[in-house]
């Protein structure tokens, strides 16, 4: 089978699209994916740059395939494995090796792709849906609460406003360009912030009305943490779940004294499914948000497997808004989809 790996760290240029590993067989518990599409994501970047070199949770070795999202059709099960059949549709999050004609995936890792939704929109959505499905719901954010959101226009920004105003909380987003910024206020945002023409810290505390936001959620790290600290209220929180701009490697902590006594965490999104139950609940309301709107989230930018570097390239630009994903097998889902790309 075709796999897109890694033997090195660095650069775009350490991608290796291997032609002939053999067709992996499905161990206890496990289930082998025919992969239609896989998605593109930071992490992904991070594992290739070897960010994650020395991280217990998430696992690096090499060589490795990267990939960590993705859909298709179940060909093949393996023992102790009931509740799905061949054939069958299903997406799912957090399991390395989706850049692949074939995945090994775990039983509980899977979630069915219900009718109507495309193997595409299952494949754009699953890490970004999960993502935004447990900052929203992990960080105590309440009804009328306020919410900056960091790079409102990108795959998991858009979902986080969504699933906020859901909650009936304000949001203030974060863009780049003013085209960026109709897709934060199309999509609910109150206020958006154009970072490289306003201050989102004075932007922050002015729709607040001098108290600053309850929660940040900030993926771009080295540039924007010491203004996010400071957009928060008293004994605010930021939430740190990425670092697209670099690694935050030093962090004086007085910093969080002077800023109100606010509280920074750095989650990994596996603590957040670390059980079967806990993956389940999320990937179900996923799957549900999908169902209710098929096309939520823009329409996936669309990128054939052999070309998984340019997409990583495109994707570490910051210029891009919404998902990008891999073409791998389309076929098993019918027509290619509407793309963005």
């Amino acid at each position: 089978m075709r796999a897109v790996r890694i033997e090195r760290f660095g650069g775009p240029d350490a991608l290796r699209l291997v032609q002939d590993l053999p067709v992996p067989e499905p161990g206890p518990g496990e289930v082998r994916v025919r992969m239609a599409y896989a998605g593109v994501n930071y992490t992904d970047i991070y594992r290739r740059e070897g960010d994650y070199a020395a991280s217990a949770t998430y696992e690096s070795r090499l060589p490795l395939t990267l990939g960590i999202e993705g859909a298709g059709r179940v060909d093949a099960l393996g023992s102790d494995v009931s509740g799905i059949e061949p054939g069958a549709r299903v997406a799912f999050t957090r399991t390395l090796g989706a850049w692949a004609d074939h995945a090994i995936v775990p039983a509980h890792r899977l979630a069915r792709v219900p009718d109507g939704v495309s193997l595409a929109r299952a494949a754009a959505g699953m890490t970004n849906a999960m993502t935004a499905h447990y900052l929203t719901t992990e960080f105590g954010l309440r009804a009328n609460d306020w919410c900056l959101v960091h790079a409102g226009a990108g795959g998991v920004g858009q979902w986080l406003i969504r699933r906020a105003r859901a909650l009936g909380v304000n949001v203030i987003a974060t863009a780049g360009s003013e085209a960026k910024a109709r897709i934060a206020r199309d999509l609910g945002a109150r206020e958006v912030v154009l970072y490289r023409e306003a201050d989102f810290v004075a932007q922050a505390r002015r729709a607040t009305e001098g108290r600053g936001v309850d929660v940040v959620f900030d993926s771009v790290g080295r540039d924007t943490l010491a203004g996010s600290l400071r957009s928060l209220r008293r004994r605010g929180t930021c939430v740190l779940y990425g670092h697209a701009s670099g690694r935050v490697d030093a962090l004086d902590t007085m910093a969080l004294a002077e800023a109100g006594s606010v509280f920074l965490t750095r989650p990994h999104m596996s603590d957040y499914i670390a059980t079967a139950q806990e993956y389940a609940w999320r990937a179900g309301d996923v799957m549900s948000w999908l169902a209710a709107d098929a096309d939520a989230g823009s329409a996936p930018r669309i990128w054939p497997l052999e070309q998984a570097g340019l997409a990583q390239t495109e994707q570490a630009s910051r210029a891009t808004t919404g998902k990008a994903i891999l073409a791998i097998a389309p076929d098993l889902d019918g027509p290619v989809p509407e793309t963005a790309a």
